[in-house]
């Protein structure tokens, strides 16, 4: 009988370099645009045999020199019939499965502390798979936190907040997020705290109950200072948050490597106002704070190949305002240019639009509902 193995243990086999080969058995379309670091491709249908028209000799030539095999694909069916079989017709191979495939995948998450002087509390809660990254945001002096940009995968959040000694005290969206589905309302029904949005999210048609931030509004957290800065580009009610003048949660304004896209929410004119509207905000606000400040972003790329394009999973995705400014190409372009720039922002995410709409509160889904509207690349930077 073929051993199951989860996402997460995939997650560990992986950092610890160990030896064996990762099969994908998923289309190759779906193979392409998105898959796990290492995978070999080798499209298996839940109905193939692998014994008809030289297909484990195919196999073999796939997998090369290794002795311990693990497979996946969308949802663990065709990874699975390909592991009984493989494990029936040749004893060359220790098999394993990846239950629920990249589903589960989809739901692997890294916990990172961020360095910053002070009392501040600060873990970057990484999304491997997509990208994403949230924030608990907390004082060490009296154990009070704000949760920033969670997920749907809520208890994540509150391990990640317990881990750290932290209580959390209320739950911020910078955004209403066009790429995965927010976990925001729920996390702060569940725990009975405020639930924050910047104010113009209620020119976005909201219709979630928010408590709504200002421009330059100070955010308590025990006795440390979130203000919120409004930061549109990528979305009309984007705020970012500075973390008592150290730290700058910078959502999808400013990423590690380059800024998100601006055609989301703005696509009648391909993002030409959210591209005029980013371009000012990062000259006359983001890039206006100190050398210093550490620069939180909400995503990292993902590749194809499924690394980040910044940093490794488990480690703090981080800049600084000055790497920033002297190290993204974007950031040193004239505004036409950088306008033009932003208009070819590549393939938008998958199911923007309804999870723009679930996220207004506009949509109900049920839970099985929200991880396909998430499966694939996040594609949020420019």
């Amino acid at each position: 009988m073929v051993t199951t193995i989860t996402a997460g243990r995939l997650a560990e086999l992986i950092d610890e370099d160990a030896d064996f080969a990762l099969v994908d058995t998923r289309p190759e379309d779906s193979y392409e645009s998105w898959h796990v670091p290492g995978a070999k491709h080798f499209p298996f249908g839940p109905e193939e045999d692998l014994e008809a028209d030289g297909q484990l000799e195919a196999f073999d030539d796939a997998v090369g020199d290794t002795d311990h095999v693990i497979t996946i694909c969308a949802k663990g069916i065709s990874s699975g019939n390909l592991a009984t079989q493989l494990e029936s017709a040749t004893d060359e191979y220790a098999v394993q499965a990846v239950g629920g495939g990249m589903k589960a995948w989809s739901g692997v998450y890294d916990h990172a502390q961020i360095d910053v002087d002070g009392d501040v509390r600060i873990v970057q809660v990484q999304r491997r798979a997509k990208g994403c990254l949230g924030y608990v945001v907390g004082c060490e002096r009296t154990g009070e936190a704000v949760v920033v940009d969670p997920t749907a995968d809520t208890d994540e959040y509150v391990v990640a907040a317990e881990e750290a000694d932290l209580s959390i005290v209320g739950v911020v969206d910078t955004h209403v997020h066009a790429d995965h589905v927010s976990g925001g309302r729920e996390l702060a029904d569940d725990l009975e705290v405020p639930y924050y949005l910047g104010e113009l999210a209620a020119d976005r048609d909201v219709e979630l109950e928010f408590t709504p931030l200002e421009r330059n509004e100070v955010l308590e957290v025990g006795e440390r200072e979130c203000k919120s800065l409004y930061a549109p580009g990528h979305t009309s009610d984007m705020i970012n948050l500075l973390v008592d003048d150290q730290a700058l949660l910078t959502a999808d304004t400013l990423h590690a490597d380059s800024t998100g896209r601006t055609e989301l929410e703005f696509s009648e004119d391909a993002g030409q106002e959210g591209a005029e509207m980013l371009y000012e905000t990062i000259h006359r606000t983001i890039l206006t704070e100190p050398e210093s400040v550490v620069v939180l972003p909400g995503h990292v790329t993902v590749t194809a190949e499924g690394e980040f394009s910044h940093g490794s999973p488990g480690e703090p995705i981080t800049t600084t305002i000055r790497a920033a400014r002297t190290g993204i190409d974007l950031l040193s372009l004239e505004r036409e240019d950088f306008v033009d720039r932003m208009a070819d922002a590549g393939e938008k995410p998958a199911n923007y639009e309804k999870i723009i709409d679930r996220n207004r509160g506009d949509l109900k889904i049920v839970p099985e509902e929200r991880v396909e509207l998430e499966m694939g690349p996040n594609n949020c930077s420019a």
